[in-house]
């Protein structure tokens, strides 16, 4: 492991954990060259998922996006970045353990809203509004009605019909 202090590549691990999640290992090092100590994370090497878009373009899935596009829904409100960040690792999980090479942005943003709909019924509408392009107050209106029909037959999961 490279030193990003001096360049020296020579190092030995003083310490090594386990993250909380177990996804990756921290690992505490000291290059012997300027012995100044470093911390390197080791994670396993998943295979790229290519995200296909409603243009048919594709690019590489990127988690950092889709925790972004949940955040801005869950702005001001009463969710905590430990919950948007479980969703959006989850998430990622979920097309990784798919073991499918692409996944298009409609599987992407029904996940999303299905775990929004569970932590936060406004950041859902939010995220909803956007994702499925309401282009008027009647779309919306009924995007409402099926959220509310859900709640009162018990189903926070999103298992209405769309």
């Amino acid at each position: 492991m490279k030193c990003p202090f001096c360049s020296g590549l020579q190092s030995r691990v003083v310490d090594s954990r386990q993250s909380e999640d177990g996804a990756s290992i921290r690992r505490r090092r000291e290059c012997e060259s300027c012995a100044r100590r470093f911390t390197t994370y080791e994670r396993i090497d998943m295979i790229p998922l290519v995200v296909v878009k409603k243009d048919m373009t594709r690019e590489t899935f990127d988690v950092s996006k889709l925790r972004a596009g949940i955040l801005k829904s869950c702005e001001k409100r009463p969710v905590a970045l430990e919950e948007i960040d479980a969703l959006a690792s989850g998430i990622e999980q979920r097309l990784q353990n798919a073991a499918e090479p692409e996944v298009t942005t409609r599987q992407i943003g029904e996940m999303v809203m299905d775990g929004l709909k569970q932590l936060d019924e406004v950041a859902y509408v939010r995220f909803a509004s956007v994702y499925r392009e309401f282009r008027d107050i009647q779309s919306f209106r009924d995007e409402l009605n099926r959220l509310l029909i859900d709640l009162e037959n018990g189903k926070p999961d999103g298992a209405a019909d769309r």
